[in-house]
């Protein structure tokens, strides 16, 4: 290992690794140093969404909801399966297995690109000098870099009325870990994390209560999409109760026992493990040393400029670090711009596209403006909305909850926004992101023609109901312009 490079990494997930192999794909001499370490003890690569948050959540979602159809619902395609049965440590290993393959396929990527990959704790010090702390030996040694991309994630945001304690109280990375199966679970927070490990562990067999501070149920999604997912989640048996504010919990005799408030009153709950979901904090707790003079806020969110320069020259944050949503993609881009940027070329990202999924069932799935924010900026547009009820795809998949909605500007017909709630809206979103980052209208999409019988036809009719000529249900043109 040399002691000097053209850029050092502090950070190995999604922001961190991205930008370390695409500098190191401009010809970059890059070093990439990170921390984490495995449940064994090891060195795994990847950061919090392949190792304890993305990717595992995904692999439990998949089989919690094969599990789940196979127990209530391929009677009904005309499969007959007798005695089902859940294999919770299988499920699990088969987590294991997933990421352990993801992470050693990142090992892979940097020794093909000749990264050299630096296991310890970052910190960055003054003229652009990095400190690695050995997690083996606790001793530090001293790199320079030309330029260093701050690339430290974020971590679980802690709750003083709810203290995480063994395996009853968890975060995020202990409900992935579960040795059972809950009978009664607590989850606090009804927000994305919240409900996919709500879900995972309700399909499993738990009776799951979501206790959620705010009154407004998903206030970052699109009213009538917010509020369809709220009534198909309680239809699904999540119990999810809005303006419930914890205020204690206590372990007591292997059980956790929460007393919240809502509006009529104070309550009490007891349930077998609870989880903890109240959101992230960047992981910028000593990153840098005070002498660097960097900018942070006061949530701990490292300053940057669009394109995610710091105030110290050389010096770049990206991911979960700084400004924007807490998305792993978010990362990856602001990651490949910042190591374009540094290569002397021409990089942007264009934070008005960024596209959200939560991978429920029905997923939801947006990108834009919402109905809401265009009300609020009083600004006159077109919606238009089809059902997944009339598509063909969807009844002959057995998921017919949910809808599409495309909002366009009533003067240019520009997209604005889409909305989804319904099958594999993770997927169909791509078309409708790739269709804003062009800068379409709502009439390029409804003159493109889309394959039958699909899923995206939906997307097609949503884009024809925005001017009344959706084919395959009754409409009238719907033209708002708020006062």
């Amino acid at each position: 290992m040399k002691d000097r490079y053209d850029v050092i990494v502090i950070g190995a997930g999604p922001a961190g690794y991205v930008a370390a192999i695409r500098a190191a794909q401009l010809g970059k001499s890059v070093a990439c140093v990170d921390d984490w370490t495995d449940p064994a003890g090891e060195s795994a690569l990847g950061g919090t969404c392949l190792n304890a948050g993305c990717i595992p959540s995904k692999v439990l979602l998949e089989a919690s909801e094969v599990y789940d159809k196979a127990r209530h619902e391929f009677a009904d395609y005309g499969v007959r399966v007798d005695g089902v049965g859940l294999d919770l440590e299988a499920m699990m290993a088969r987590k294991d297995r997933v990421v352990s393959e993801l992470t050693r396929g990142i090992a892979s990527l940097f020794e093909a690109n000749g990264i050299q990959r630096i296991e310890g704790r970052g910190k960055l010090l003054s003229g652009r000098r990095v400190e690695v702390t050995s997690l083996r030996l606790n001793v530090a040694v001293e790199l320079e870099a030309e330029y260093v991309i701050l690339a430290a994630g974020s971590k679980p945001a802690p709750l003083a009325v709810a203290p995480l304690h063994e395996d009853l109280v968890v975060d995020s990375t202990g409900a992935l870990a579960f040795a059972s199966v809950p009978k009664r679970l607590g989850v606090i927070g009804a927000g994305v994390i919240g409900l996919e490990l709500g879900a995972v562990w309700r399909r499993l067999g738990s009776e799951v209560i979501l206790l959620e501070a705010q009154p407004e149920f998903l206030s970052m999604c699109d009213r009538q999409i917010a509020q369809e997912a709220l009534r198909q989640y309680r239809k699904q048996g999540l119990d999810i109760r809005l303006g419930a504010r914890v205020t204690a919990c206590a372990v007591e005799g292997g059980r956790v026992d929460i007393d919240y408030q809502d509006a009529r009153g104070d309550h009490d709950e007891v349930v077998d493990r609870l989880i903890v979901a109240v959101g992230r904090q960047p992981g910028s707790d000593g990153l840098c040393a005070p002498d660097t003079g960097i900018l942070l806020d006061n949530g701990g969110f490292i300053h940057v400029d669009e394109q995610c320069r710091t105030n110290l020259p050389g010096v770049y944050a990206i991911g979960d670090l700084v400004r924007g949503p807490m998305l792993a993609h978010k990362g990856s881009e602001e990651g490949i711009m910042v190591a374009e940027l540094i290569a002397g070329h021409t990089a942007q990202v264009n934070y008005a596209t960024i596209p959200s999924v939560i991978y429920t069932r029905p997923e939801i799935a947006w990108a834009g403006l919402t109905e809401q924010a265009l009300k609020a900026a009083d600004r006159p547009y077109r919606a238009g909305v089809f059902p997944f009820a009339a598509n063909g795809r969807a009844r002959a998949l057995g998921e017919t909850g949910g809808m599409v909605k495309v909002l366009a500007d009533a003067e240019t017909d520009r997209l604005l926004g889409v909305h989804m709630i319904g099958p594999h809206c993770s997927e169909l979103l791509a078309s409708a992101v790739i269709a804003l980052e062009f800068g379409a209208s709502s009439e390029d999409l409804a003159a493109t023609m889309f394959a039958h019988p699909t899923l995206s036809e939906t997307l097609h009719e949503a884009a024809l109901d925005v001017g009344g000529r959706a084919i395959h249900r009754a409409s009238a043109q719907k033209v708002r312009r708020e006062a």
